[in-house]
């Protein structure tokens, strides 16, 4: 049998997969739904639900602590979702995954327990100019307490990395790069592999901001050569409040906790206590147990559709958007346009707000996103105060980047 992979493209099968999805199918003002705003979160198929509520309502009980057979039952759950995100993630062993909150979470995570042990005066935080605001303030506000210093990477006028700033900035003096794999702002995919290996032989430990870049196409993290990787559950049609954090098992050993209470300790004494190995270390209290279950449904469900099929299905989207667009609208500025790209659309229109364009755009009944996409230094960068972005998923039709088309034309006629 042919592996997911090998089938035809996924457009061929975008009624029955957009059948499984509920929320498509509901009017907004009067209209069908068109949800272009993906990359702030995704809609959740049945197989996600049916999970969650089937662990809600069968095997509800805490993990770890119990002998009775709900609290089994709900332990073998959440450790089979733990095998699962190690699987998707093309980790070594399941103890590599720290299950979080989410991306954010995950990241002050790696910059509490990396600040502890590896920055100080002279050793510094290496940035790029693209990051989301969860990978600036947490390393902020690390390198104020130690005494490092942040250094970033400037951007190019297209989006992409200024690599020759790149290999100048990293040197001996950097603890630990922190960078995006994917821009939420710009969809600009990022050199990762490479930048992590540069990171490797200046003795740098790499974090990568892997949010945007996992609901895309594959990852497997021992190929990009990252010691920590962060995603979301909401943003690979999981739930929210679950994501996880995977790390190099060396490293995850040699890191402190950063949060303390039940399940993260080996010993307790009012002289002092010992710790859990990882993961259990940096998972103190009650876990997202559902949330954990509904993340492990959904990356089967992306599995079994094929994440190659998926980049190449959101791959023809771009194309396809960024040409009508150019061509069918006039005073369309992208922002954005590296090489490399996911599929994300950031444009503003000559003389009208983004936040007016996504207001009308909502009465027409398209979602997008406008703001500064909790990337600010990207706006500074390229002179706007907010642009309006349109981002795919997997369900996307080419019927609904027309619809954006249209959309924008009646923006126009009403503001222009």
């Amino acid at each position: 049998m042919s592996s997911p992979d090998a089938r035809a493209p996924l457009a061929a099968e975008l009624p029955t997969i957009r059948a499984a999805y509920p929320a498509l199918g509901r009017r907004v003002h009067g209209k069908p739904l068109v949800y272009l705003d993906n990359a702030a979160t995704t809609h959740k198929p049945l197989a996600v639900l049916d999970a969650e509520r089937e662990q809600a309502m069968w095997h509800n009980a805490n993990v770890h602590r119990g002998v009775h057979l709900l609290s089994q039952e709900a332990t073998e759950r959440y450790e089979a979702a733990r095998s699962t995100v190690r699987s998707f993630l093309g980790a070594a062993e399941d103890r590599e995954i720290v299950f979080v909150r989410g991306t954010t979470e995950a990241l002050n995570l790696a910059t509490a327990t990396l600040a502890a042990t590896r920055l100080g005066p002279g050793r510094d935080v290496l940035l790029t100019g693209m990051e989301h605001h969860s990978n600036i303030v947490p390393w902020q506000l690390a390198c104020q307490a130690s005494g490092a210093s942040l250094r970033v990477v400037p951007l190019l006028d297209d989006g992409s990395l200024d690599m020759e700033a790149f290999d100048r900035l990293l040197d001996g003096g950097v603890a630990v790069m922190a960078i995006v794999h994917t821009s939420n702002a710009l969809g600009t995919i990022n050199p990762v592999q490479a930048m992590c290996a540069k990171a490797r032989e200046v003795g740098a430990i790499s974090v990568v901001d892997g949010a945007q870049a996992v609901p895309h196409g594959p990852v497997n993290v021992r190929e990009l050569g990252a010691d920590l990787f962060a995603f979301s559950g909401h943003k690979v049609y999981g739930p929210t409040g679950i994501g996880a954090l995977y790390g190099r098992a060396e490293l995850l050993e040699s890191l402190p906790p950063w949060q303390g209470g039940g399940d993260m300790i080996r010993t307790v004494t009012f002289e002092g206590s010992t710790w859990a190995e990882p993961p259990a270390r940096f998972e103190a209290g009650t876990p997202n147990i559902t949330g954990a279950v509904g993340l492990a449904a959904a990356l089967d469900h992306v599995t079994g559709l094929g994440m190659d099929r998926i980049a190449a299905h959101e791959a023809d989207l771009l194309t396809y958007a960024t040409g009508r667009l150019l061509a069918d609208i006039p005073g369309i500025n992208l922002i954005g346009t590296a090489p490399a790209k996911a599929g994300v659309i950031s444009f503003t229109l000559d003389g009208i707000h983004p936040h007016d364009i996504g207001t009308v755009l909502d009465h027409e009944g398209i979602a997008i996103r406008t703001g500064h996409h909790c990337a600010q230094p990207v706006m500074d960068r390229y002179g706007v105060p907010a642009t309006a972005r349109a981002s795919f998923g997997l369900y996307t039709t080419r019927e609904e980047v027309d619809a954006l088309v249209v959309g924008l034309r009646r923006v126009q006629e009403m503001l222009g």
